[in-house]
């Protein structure tokens, strides 16, 4: 039996979860996820667990946050002033928005706290700092 490898492309059925057993993202009902083994395309932690499995094969995997989307980094977050924020800005913590930066780059934040005076947005990924657990199963190997 054909065991996934370094450079195959694989499809993998998966179940994400977060510690207190919430999902944060699943493949059912979709299209497996498919990606190149080893080359970046996923988180390094789930990457790691492919090589070795073969076609019907099922595990759950413990990534630490580290392995995943990484800590969470506090340069990451920004207050700015509120008056600098157009009005019709939803402001409501919690809510996705798009930077921009002097460079022309495009930067999603996510509204983490609002006062009178500023808004601090979050430009962390929303799963950074969180240790990950995904149940998979190995639907197709494509040999490299």
């Amino acid at each position: 039996m054909t065991q996934a490898k370094a450079g195959d492309t694989v499809q993998i059925h998966y179940t994400g979860t977060l510690n207190d057993g919430a999902t944060f993202d699943s493949s059912a009902g979709r299209d497996p996820l498919e990606f190149v083994v080893g080359s970046g395309q996923i988180i390094p932690g789930l990457d790691a667990a492919i090589p070795g499995m073969a076609v019907g094969d099922k595990k759950t995997v413990a990534v630490p946050c580290a392995e995943a989307y990484g800590e969470l980094n506090p340069d990451a977050r920004q207050a700015i002033p509120r008056a600098e924020i157009p009005a019709d800005i939803p402001l409501d913590p919690g809510t996705q928005l798009q930077m921009q930066t002097p460079q022309g780059q495009v930067v999603p934040v996510t509204v983490a706290e609002v006062s009178e005076a500023e808004v601090t947005l979050d430009a962390n990924h929303p799963l950074a700092g969180k240790d990950l657990t995904f149940d998979i199963e190995m639907v197709a190997i494509k040999a490299a």
